[in-house]
């Protein structure tokens, strides 16, 4: 034997003594991130966006990585207040936004399973999240845009508002991974083609960009309450 097997007393006592009370949860769990995370470089307009990416992967060293422009935690309540669309580049990321949290029944818009995606991306030679962000133009003027998995996908939508492509009113722009995740960012970084907020390196992903949206609209609920999945 390798090791020994906890005592079912032991189990037992563990699992009877954690919190249940969601409040209790939340209160503990941010204060933990207030006591464990450096916000004196973060705008004020990002802490609680900072906060919640702290809380989406466990890891208070993330703040050192946030990157944005100026008033991007602003601009992206103000549009979400304004009943703004949220555009997302795959399902998992849509279904992670708390549609009861956004403060004017904003659309939440996936156009990565469309019928035509498939079929544009093989004639165009390009990924399917490439082609699905194609499919956004009608919904991007002043829309706010959250990519959390293709770095593909931030490229192509960098290329089209290079070109004549509407502008949106907050990217955020958190693909995840080894290959272009980091250099699709730093491309955000230097083109700043609207206010962005970001992670330098390879992180990201679906949940910190549901993270990052879920706070903006909890900060532009008029009633200011928060509703928190656990």
């Amino acid at each position: 034997m390798t090791g020994r097997r906890p005592c079912r007393e032991t189990m037992n006592n563990t699992a009877a003594n954690y919190l249940r009370d969601p409040e209790a949860i939340y209160a503990a769990s941010f204060a933990a991130i207030d006591d464990a995370a450096d916000l004196s470089s973060v705008a004020r307009d990002l802490h609680n966006i900072a906060r919640r990416l702290v809380h989406a992967v466990g890891d208070p060293d993330l703040v050192a990585d946030l990157v944005a422009n100026e008033g991007a935690g602003d601009a992206g309540r103000e549009a979400l207040l304004a009943g703004a669309p949220v555009l997302t580049d795959s399902r998992m990321l849509a279904d992670g936004i708390i549609r009861a949290g956004l403060p004017a029944k904003n659309r939440v818009i996936c156009t990565l399973g469309l019928g035509s995606v498939a079929g544009n991306a093989a004639r165009g030679a390009k990924t399917r999240s490439a082609a699905a962000v194609e499919l956004w133009t009608p919904f991007l003027d002043g829309a706010v845009v959250a990519i959390g998995n293709a770095p593909t996908a931030l490229f192509r939508l960098l290329e089209g508002i290079a070109g004549s492509w509407p502008r949106p009113s907050l990217i955020i722009g958190l693909p995840v991974g080894y290959v272009g995740a980091a250099q699709s960012k730093e491309a955000l970084v230097a083109a700043a083609p609207t206010p962005f907020i970001t992670l330098q390196g390879k992180r990201g992903g679906s949940p910190l960009a549901a993270a990052a949206v879920n706070a903006l609209a909890r900060d532009a609920a008029a009633d200011g309450t928060d509703t928190v999945q656990l």
